[in-house]
């Protein structure tokens, strides 16, 4: 069957959404801040996330509509508990204690460093492609994201700043293990993560005296959560699906920026020349990485596992009985070898000379 859709689809628009919904979520997660401490925020919009995404996935099974998403599995286990360690208690404890040891602008700079580490660990680990045009176009959004937060004081080399340095390689893991737990329902994992990032950072932060806002702020932390951490990690997982760790995590370095404008447009900001200097660079980036064009012969190993897909060049499997697409159920790939544009998605792990 012919390649009959761009190399781009859908990879890059989930990526860029989740940025989006992402980066909304910074400018109200400020609004917030004044009502609770940042470790108790942190806690209500993971918790938000969780249980926001747990009552959609109970919604789809009561109201019967079908997931075609593979289930997680066993196998899936000790990913799972790595990124909920890495990713959900280890990065935002850390990112707390080092913010309580420096400046907030200091630690907004060094924040900068979770894409940088989630593509050096993506390229150097896990051996994903990358060219000259692709990673001059990552340095121009993360150097987009740093002039967004410089404040013109620099970074200071302090037990905060080793903290937060940290905080950013756990979730430079957290973003590369979620890969390995991509092919399963994104709904499921996330919801996962959530309740127990959420669960956790809210008990340390009412055992460490945070004070309990009204009904009515846990409800704003809950949805600007949901929308912002839940669905757009959502929007991630399905984007490493077809991008790979380092090419979605360079589109969602994006989210600084839209934060930025949202600022400007809803509360009211000043346009200063931070914001247009991140906003050249950043679209700079952005381009290059649009404009990349990976294509050549390869050849697919024999491989079995499990995803939702449909009956394109990539599968092509028997069935018995008529199968609605797409679906999900565990297949096996016999060798292939063709050429067309593509991303280190799923399917295209390969090395390259």
């Amino acid at each position: 069957m012919k390649h009959v859709h761009s190399h781009l689809w859908p990879g890059v628009p989930l990526a860029l959404v989740s940025a989006v919904l992402f980066g909304a979520s910074a400018p109200f997660a400020k609004l917030l801040l004044g009502e609770m401490s940042p470790q108790l925020l942190a806690g209500l919009l993971y918790l938000g996330a969780g249980i926001g995404l747990a009552a959609v996935h109970g919604g789809r099974a009561v109201l019967g509509v079908p997931a075609p998403e593979a289930p997680l599995r066993r196998h899936d286990l000790p990913w799972l508990v790595a990124v909920v360690l890495f990713g959900g208690l280890a990065g935002p404890l850390l990112l707390m204690l080092g913010l309580s040891h420096t400046s907030a602008a200091s630690g907004s700079l060094l924040l900068n460093l979770e894409g940088l580490a989630t593509m050096l660990i993506a390229w150097v680990v896990f051996r994903e492609n990358v060219d000259r045009r692709l990673l001059l176009g990552a340095f121009a959004i993360l150097a987009g994201a740093a002039a967004l937060s410089w404040n013109g004081a620099g970074v200071h080399l302090d037990v905060g700043a080793a903290l937060i340095t940290t905080a950013c390689l756990a979730w430079g893991i957290d973003n590369n293990l979620t890969r390995k737990l991509s092919s399963a329902d994104p709904v499921v994992t996330a919801s996962i993560k959530g309740l127990a990032a959420g669960s956790v950072n809210v008990v340390l932060a009412l055992l460490l005296g945070a004070a309990v806002p009204p009904v009515t702020v846990i409800g704003a932390a809950a949805v600007v959560g949901f929308l912002g951490v839940g669905v757009s990690l959502v929007l991630f997982m399905l984007a490493l699906r077809h991008l790979g760790a380092a090419r979605t995590g360079a589109y969602f370095s994006l989210a600084p920026f839209i934060g930025a404008v949202i600022a400007v447009l809803l509360l009211h900001e000043p346009v200063t020349m931070q914001v247009v200097l991140a906003g050249l660079l950043m679209g700079v980036g952005l381009w290059l990485h649009l404009a990349e064009w990976h294509e050549h012969e390869h050849t697919h190993e024999v491989m079995e596992h499990e995803h939702v897909h449909i009956h394109d060049e990539h599968h092509q499997h028997h069935h018995d009985g008529i199968v609605m697409e797409p679906h999900a159920h565990r297949h096996r790939h016999e060798p292939l070898k063709h050429s067309h544009p593509h991303y280190p998605d799923l399917h295209h792990q390969h090395g390259h000379a």
